[in-house]
Protein backbone atom coordinates (compact mmCIF):
# COMPACT_ATOMS: atom_id res chain seq x y z
CA UNK A 1 0.00 0.00 0.00
CA UNK A 2 1.15 3.51 -0.98
CA UNK A 3 2.28 5.34 2.07
CA UNK A 4 -0.21 8.60 2.23
CA UNK A 5 3.13 11.03 2.45
CA UNK A 6 4.16 9.51 -0.96
CA UNK A 7 1.55 10.33 -2.86
CA UNK A 8 1.87 13.95 -3.46
CA UNK A 9 5.75 13.16 -4.26
CA UNK A 10 4.10 10.40 -7.07
CA UNK A 11 1.68 13.12 -8.38
CA UNK A 12 4.80 15.33 -9.04
CA UNK A 13 6.86 12.99 -10.19
CA UNK A 14 4.47 11.75 -12.83
CA UNK A 15 4.45 15.41 -13.78
CA UNK A 16 8.13 15.63 -13.70
CA UNK A 17 8.45 12.60 -16.33
CA UNK A 18 6.23 14.12 -18.66
CA UNK A 19 8.29 16.73 -18.65
CA UNK A 20 11.50 14.88 -19.02
CA UNK A 21 9.73 13.80 -22.67
CA UNK A 22 10.41 17.11 -24.24
CA UNK A 23 12.28 16.99 -27.18
CA UNK A 24 13.86 20.17 -26.33
CA UNK A 25 17.73 19.67 -25.33
CA UNK A 26 19.61 21.89 -23.03
CA UNK A 27 22.23 24.11 -24.27
CA UNK A 28 25.50 24.50 -23.07
CA UNK A 29 26.37 27.90 -21.59
CA UNK A 30 27.61 30.78 -23.82
CA UNK A 31 30.92 32.62 -22.39
CA UNK A 32 31.21 35.73 -24.62
CA UNK A 33 34.68 34.81 -24.82
CA UNK A 34 35.35 35.38 -21.37
CA UNK A 35 38.95 33.72 -20.12
CA UNK A 36 38.61 30.38 -18.78
CA UNK A 37 39.33 30.42 -14.43
CA UNK A 38 40.60 28.41 -12.94
CA UNK A 39 39.60 25.77 -10.09
CA UNK A 40 40.55 26.01 -6.69
CA UNK A 41 43.12 23.02 -6.61
CA UNK A 42 41.42 19.96 -7.38
CA UNK A 43 44.85 17.78 -5.85
CA UNK A 44 47.14 20.82 -6.39
CA UNK A 45 46.48 21.13 -10.23
CA UNK A 46 44.92 23.87 -11.81
CA UNK A 47 41.86 23.37 -14.20
CA UNK A 48 40.26 25.63 -16.41
CA UNK A 49 36.43 27.06 -16.34
CA UNK A 50 34.69 29.71 -18.22
CA UNK A 51 33.04 32.68 -16.89
CA UNK A 52 29.60 31.88 -17.77
CA UNK A 53 27.87 34.97 -19.21
CA UNK A 54 24.72 33.27 -20.34
CA UNK A 55 21.89 32.23 -17.97
CA UNK A 56 22.53 28.58 -17.24
CA UNK A 57 19.43 26.42 -16.88
CA UNK A 58 18.45 25.98 -12.45
CA UNK A 59 19.87 23.37 -11.29
CA UNK A 60 17.18 22.68 -8.59
CA UNK A 61 14.69 20.59 -10.71
CA UNK A 62 11.08 22.05 -10.67
CA UNK A 63 7.31 20.36 -10.71
CA UNK A 64 7.99 19.94 -14.60
CA UNK A 65 11.57 19.21 -15.53
CA UNK A 66 13.96 16.80 -13.80
CA UNK A 67 17.11 17.49 -16.67
CA UNK A 68 19.65 15.03 -17.06
CA UNK A 69 22.27 14.89 -14.46
CA UNK A 70 25.47 12.35 -12.94
CA UNK A 71 27.71 12.39 -10.60
CA UNK A 72 30.95 11.92 -12.96
CA UNK A 73 33.44 12.88 -10.19
CA UNK A 74 32.64 11.71 -6.83
CA UNK A 75 30.41 9.05 -4.80
CA UNK A 76 27.46 10.07 -2.41
CA UNK A 77 26.00 8.15 0.43
CA UNK A 78 22.49 8.47 2.58
CA UNK A 79 22.33 7.49 5.91
CA UNK A 80 19.36 8.38 8.40
CA UNK A 81 22.05 8.10 11.72
CA UNK A 82 24.81 10.70 13.05
CA UNK A 83 26.66 7.75 13.95
CA UNK A 84 29.25 6.66 10.86
CA UNK A 85 30.89 4.24 13.38
CA UNK A 86 28.27 2.35 14.12
CA UNK A 87 25.69 2.39 11.02
CA UNK A 88 28.10 3.12 8.30
CA UNK A 89 27.36 5.76 5.45
CA UNK A 90 24.05 3.95 4.22
CA UNK A 91 23.28 2.97 0.69
CA UNK A 92 25.34 4.27 -2.43
CA UNK A 93 23.20 7.27 -4.68
CA UNK A 94 23.64 5.68 -8.35
CA UNK A 95 21.30 7.79 -10.16
CA UNK A 96 20.29 10.91 -9.50
CA UNK A 97 16.85 10.32 -10.80
CA UNK A 98 13.89 10.94 -9.09
CA UNK A 99 12.89 8.22 -7.85
CA UNK A 100 15.98 6.47 -6.74
CA UNK A 101 16.65 9.47 -4.36
CA UNK A 102 12.90 8.93 -2.88
CA UNK A 103 13.82 5.17 -2.46
CA UNK A 104 17.17 6.37 -1.16
CA UNK A 105 15.36 8.98 1.53
CA UNK A 106 12.65 7.40 2.34
CA UNK A 107 13.55 6.40 5.55
CA UNK A 108 15.42 9.16 6.56
CA UNK A 109 11.67 10.74 6.72
CA UNK A 110 10.92 8.43 9.33
CA UNK A 111 14.15 9.20 11.14
CA UNK A 112 13.89 12.88 10.58
CA UNK A 113 17.07 13.28 9.57
CA UNK A 114 19.44 12.55 6.75
CA UNK A 115 23.33 12.62 6.45
CA UNK A 116 24.49 12.74 2.40
CA UNK A 117 28.47 11.17 2.84
CA UNK A 118 29.96 12.81 -0.38
CA UNK A 119 33.28 11.97 -1.39
CA UNK A 120 34.87 13.88 -4.79
CA UNK A 121 35.53 16.90 -6.39
CA UNK A 122 33.31 19.98 -6.63
CA UNK A 123 31.52 20.17 -9.98
CA UNK A 124 28.17 20.30 -11.67
CA UNK A 125 27.74 16.78 -10.79
CA UNK A 126 27.64 17.84 -7.06
CA UNK A 127 25.68 20.80 -7.59
CA UNK A 128 22.99 18.58 -8.87
CA UNK A 129 23.89 16.26 -5.76
CA UNK A 130 23.07 18.91 -3.39
CA UNK A 131 19.65 20.29 -5.07
CA UNK A 132 17.96 17.19 -5.94
CA UNK A 133 18.42 15.55 -2.26
CA UNK A 134 16.92 19.46 -0.58
CA UNK A 135 14.24 18.90 -3.28
CA UNK A 136 13.32 15.37 -1.81
CA UNK A 137 14.37 16.45 1.93
CA UNK A 138 11.97 19.64 1.28
CA UNK A 139 9.07 17.48 -0.21
CA UNK A 140 9.19 14.45 2.84
CA UNK A 141 10.02 17.73 5.51
CA UNK A 142 13.41 16.01 6.50
CA UNK A 143 14.51 18.93 8.27
CA UNK A 144 18.06 17.78 10.03
CA UNK A 145 19.99 17.32 6.99
CA UNK A 146 23.82 16.93 6.87
CA UNK A 147 26.60 17.05 4.54
CA UNK A 148 29.29 14.47 5.86
CA UNK A 149 32.50 15.70 3.17
CA UNK A 150 35.79 14.50 1.64
CA UNK A 151 36.54 16.66 -0.90
CA UNK A 152 40.14 18.17 -2.68
CA UNK A 153 38.85 21.06 -4.30
CA UNK A 154 37.05 21.64 -7.94
CA UNK A 155 35.57 24.19 -9.80
CA UNK A 156 35.31 27.81 -8.15
CA UNK A 157 31.97 28.39 -10.05
CA UNK A 158 30.38 25.12 -9.16
CA UNK A 159 31.09 25.58 -5.17
CA UNK A 160 30.03 29.32 -5.03
CA UNK A 161 26.75 27.98 -7.00
CA UNK A 162 25.98 24.91 -4.56
CA UNK A 163 27.10 27.41 -1.83
CA UNK A 164 24.93 29.39 -2.28
CA UNK A 165 22.09 27.05 -2.59
CA UNK A 166 23.02 24.97 0.85
CA UNK A 167 23.12 28.51 2.69
CA UNK A 168 19.36 28.67 1.91
CA UNK A 169 18.48 25.33 2.77
CA UNK A 170 19.33 23.99 6.32
CA UNK A 171 22.53 21.92 5.36
CA UNK A 172 25.06 21.22 8.48
CA UNK A 173 28.49 20.40 7.15
CA UNK A 174 30.67 17.92 8.95
CA UNK A 175 34.70 17.51 8.12
CA UNK A 176 35.22 14.73 10.01
CA UNK A 177 38.17 12.27 11.06
CA UNK A 178 40.64 11.24 8.06
CA UNK A 179 38.19 13.36 6.02
CA UNK A 180 39.48 16.82 3.79
CA UNK A 181 38.29 19.66 2.88
CA UNK A 182 41.07 21.47 0.70
CA UNK A 183 40.80 24.20 -1.89
CA UNK A 184 37.26 24.90 -3.22
CA UNK A 185 36.00 22.75 -0.44
CA UNK A 186 36.38 25.66 1.71
CA UNK A 187 33.57 28.03 0.34
CA UNK A 188 31.12 24.83 0.35
CA UNK A 189 32.40 24.68 4.11
CA UNK A 190 31.52 28.48 4.52
CA UNK A 191 27.99 27.92 3.58
CA UNK A 192 26.90 25.66 6.31
CA UNK A 193 24.50 26.62 8.99
CA UNK A 194 27.12 25.05 11.18
CA UNK A 195 30.16 23.26 10.21
CA UNK A 196 31.81 20.71 12.55
CA UNK A 197 35.69 19.70 11.31
CA UNK A 198 37.79 16.92 12.98
CA UNK A 199 39.84 16.45 9.95
CA UNK A 200 41.85 18.39 7.42
CA UNK A 201 40.68 21.98 5.70
CA UNK A 202 43.64 23.68 3.38
CA UNK A 203 43.38 26.96 1.24
CA UNK A 204 46.23 27.81 -1.87
CA UNK A 205 46.34 30.52 -4.17
CA UNK A 206 43.94 30.61 -7.07
CA UNK A 207 45.11 31.69 -10.69
CA UNK A 208 43.97 32.57 -14.11
CA UNK A 209 45.20 30.14 -17.52
CA UNK A 210 45.88 31.39 -21.00
CA UNK A 211 46.82 34.80 -18.77
CA UNK A 212 48.07 37.55 -20.99
CA UNK A 213 49.85 39.13 -17.82
CA UNK A 214 53.68 39.83 -18.57
CA UNK A 215 54.20 41.98 -14.78
CA UNK A 216 52.92 41.88 -11.62
CA UNK A 217 50.42 44.41 -12.17
CA UNK A 218 48.95 43.29 -14.77
CA UNK A 219 48.54 39.59 -12.99
CA UNK A 220 46.95 41.49 -10.03
CA UNK A 221 44.26 43.31 -12.19
CA UNK A 222 43.27 39.99 -13.70
CA UNK A 223 42.71 38.27 -10.45
CA UNK A 224 40.94 41.45 -8.51
CA UNK A 225 37.62 40.68 -10.03
CA UNK A 226 37.35 37.01 -9.07
CA UNK A 227 39.35 37.75 -5.83
CA UNK A 228 36.37 40.62 -5.34
CA UNK A 229 33.60 37.13 -6.27
CA UNK A 230 35.42 35.53 -3.46
CA UNK A 231 35.02 38.09 -0.97
CA UNK A 232 31.75 38.81 -1.34
CA UNK A 233 30.55 35.29 -1.24
CA UNK A 234 32.58 35.02 2.06
CA UNK A 235 31.42 37.64 3.79
CA UNK A 236 27.85 37.00 2.71
CA UNK A 237 28.15 33.58 4.53
CA UNK A 238 29.52 34.98 7.91
CA UNK A 239 33.13 34.12 6.76
CA UNK A 240 36.36 36.74 7.26
CA UNK A 241 36.41 38.50 3.69
CA UNK A 242 39.95 38.25 3.91
CA UNK A 243 40.54 35.08 4.23
CA UNK A 244 40.14 35.12 0.17
CA UNK A 245 43.64 37.39 0.33
CA UNK A 246 45.13 35.05 2.61
CA UNK A 247 44.42 32.33 -0.21
CA UNK A 248 46.10 34.92 -2.54
CA UNK A 249 49.30 34.31 -0.65
CA UNK A 250 49.75 30.32 -1.02
CA UNK A 251 50.89 29.36 -4.26
CA UNK A 252 48.71 26.94 -6.23
CA UNK A 253 51.76 24.40 -5.94
CA UNK A 254 51.39 24.59 -2.03
CA UNK A 255 48.95 23.94 0.60
CA UNK A 256 48.07 25.48 3.80
CA UNK A 257 46.00 23.89 6.03
CA UNK A 258 44.28 26.11 8.84
CA UNK A 259 44.46 25.24 12.25
CA UNK A 260 41.70 25.25 14.64
CA UNK A 261 42.29 28.87 16.01
CA UNK A 262 42.10 30.20 12.17
CA UNK A 263 39.36 28.02 11.41
CA UNK A 264 37.53 29.90 14.35
CA UNK A 265 39.21 33.22 13.48
CA UNK A 266 38.27 33.41 10.14
CA UNK A 267 34.18 32.06 11.10
CA UNK A 268 34.78 28.96 8.84
CA UNK A 269 33.95 26.69 12.53
CA UNK A 270 31.01 26.09 14.47
CA UNK A 271 27.99 28.60 14.23
CA UNK A 272 27.30 30.42 11.06
CA UNK A 273 27.41 34.08 12.29
CA UNK A 274 25.27 35.31 9.14
CA UNK A 275 22.42 32.64 10.16
CA UNK A 276 22.69 32.91 13.54
CA UNK A 277 21.75 36.98 13.32
CA UNK A 278 19.29 35.83 10.33
CA UNK A 279 17.83 33.19 12.64
CA UNK A 280 17.47 35.82 15.71
CA UNK A 281 15.94 38.32 13.68
CA UNK A 282 13.40 36.07 13.09
CA UNK A 283 12.51 34.35 16.72
CA UNK A 284 12.48 37.90 18.10
CA UNK A 285 9.71 38.75 15.82
CA UNK A 286 8.05 35.26 15.82
CA UNK A 287 8.48 34.91 19.71
CA UNK A 288 9.64 38.41 21.29
CA UNK A 289 12.26 40.09 22.35
CA UNK A 290 12.50 38.26 25.77
CA UNK A 291 12.27 35.08 24.16
CA UNK A 292 15.64 35.92 21.86
CA UNK A 293 17.57 37.13 24.88
CA UNK A 294 17.07 34.31 26.74
CA UNK A 295 18.30 32.22 24.01
CA UNK A 296 21.16 34.27 23.40
CA UNK A 297 22.16 33.70 27.18
CA UNK A 298 21.56 29.83 26.86
CA UNK A 299 23.72 29.79 23.54
CA UNK A 300 26.70 31.45 25.42
CA UNK A 301 26.38 29.41 28.50
CA UNK A 302 25.98 25.96 26.71
CA UNK A 303 29.23 27.04 25.07
CA UNK A 304 30.99 27.79 28.38
CA UNK A 305 29.41 24.72 30.10
CA UNK A 306 28.64 22.06 27.65
CA UNK A 307 31.27 22.32 24.48
CA UNK A 308 33.94 20.60 26.51
CA UNK A 309 36.62 19.30 24.10
CA UNK A 310 36.59 15.34 24.02
CA UNK A 311 33.41 15.42 25.16
CA UNK A 312 30.79 12.95 24.00
CA UNK A 313 28.06 14.09 21.74
CA UNK A 314 25.69 12.87 24.11
CA UNK A 315 26.98 14.22 27.29
CA UNK A 316 27.36 17.44 25.25
CA UNK A 317 23.53 17.07 24.26
CA UNK A 318 22.65 16.17 28.16
CA UNK A 319 24.04 18.97 29.57
CA UNK A 320 22.49 21.28 27.58
CA UNK A 321 18.55 19.96 28.30
CA UNK A 322 19.52 20.26 31.82
CA UNK A 323 20.81 23.76 30.78
CA UNK A 324 17.60 25.17 30.05
CA UNK A 325 15.43 25.32 32.51
CA UNK A 326 18.02 28.05 34.12
CA UNK A 327 16.18 30.30 31.37
CA UNK A 328 12.79 29.56 31.07
CA UNK A 329 13.06 26.58 28.31
CA UNK A 330 11.41 24.88 27.29
CA UNK A 331 9.06 27.80 26.50
CA UNK A 332 5.06 26.50 25.21
CA UNK A 333 4.29 29.75 24.07
CA UNK A 334 7.09 29.51 20.89
CA UNK A 335 7.95 25.46 21.48
CA UNK A 336 9.74 25.01 18.10
CA UNK A 337 11.92 27.74 19.19
CA UNK A 338 13.40 26.40 21.80
CA UNK A 339 16.90 24.96 22.04
CA UNK A 340 17.51 21.73 21.10
CA UNK A 341 13.72 21.20 20.81
CA UNK A 342 14.56 19.45 17.19
CA UNK A 343 16.17 16.43 19.48
CA UNK A 344 14.12 16.05 21.82
CA UNK A 345 11.84 12.79 20.68
CA UNK A 346 15.21 11.89 18.27
CA UNK A 347 16.17 8.93 18.53
CA UNK A 348 19.91 9.23 17.32
CA UNK A 349 21.43 12.29 18.80
CA UNK A 350 22.74 15.07 16.89
CA UNK A 351 26.70 17.33 17.82
CA UNK A 352 25.36 20.02 19.45
CA UNK A 353 27.43 22.03 17.32
CA UNK A 354 25.15 20.82 14.34
CA UNK A 355 22.08 22.42 15.65
CA UNK A 356 20.18 24.86 13.84
CA UNK A 357 17.86 26.48 15.69
CA UNK A 358 13.99 27.09 13.40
Amino acid sequence: MTKPWLLPILVSAFIAALGGCSDETPTSDATDGAPPVVTLGEDRSMTAIARVRAPTPPATPDFTYWPPATLDSGTARVSCHYDYDREGDGDRIGALEFFNLVDRLSDCREAGMVRLRYEGKIDAGFTALMARVTEIADRMEIRNRVLDIDSVGGQVEEAIRVGDQIAESGWSIWVRNRSLCHSACVLVLAAGDTRSITGKVGIHRLMRLKSTATTRAELNDELRDITQQLRDYLSRNGVAAHLADRMMTIPARNLLLLTTAELRQYGLSGTNAAQEDLDRIRVARKCGEDFARRRDAFGRAFDNQCMEPGAAFESMADCGRALRGQFGFPDQRCPDETPLARFDNAGDQAPPQMLRQE
